[in-house]
């Protein structure tokens, strides 16, 4: 449920990022959730072959920091975009 509520708040800062690099923010927002899912569950499933399913909550926080690398990767691709120069 937290991620849920981190992603809220991140979606509003991809947008307001995207509309500065003059970039549609609904295109970014969404490929933000498939980075943010994509890098969870990709964090779940490595979690669970390093560390097993002994300890549920340890997995989720895990998958979470992995999320949050999803984030990077959708920011860190934008911030690279050229600024939108209005003359």
């Amino acid at each position: 449920m937290i991620d849920l509520i981190f992603l809220y708040f991140i979606l509003k800062k991809i947008g307001v990022l995207a509309v500065k690099k003059g970039l549609p923010p609904l295109k970014w927002k969404i490929a933000t959730v498939v980075l943010w899912l994509t890098y969870e569950i990709f964090g779940l499933v490595f979690g669970i072959a390093l560390f097993g399913t002994g300890d549920i909550y340890s997995l989720m926080a895990f998958g979470l920091i992995c999320a949050f690398g999803g984030y990077l990767t959708a920011r860190y691709i934008l911030e690279n975009k050229p600024d939108n120069k209005i003359i």
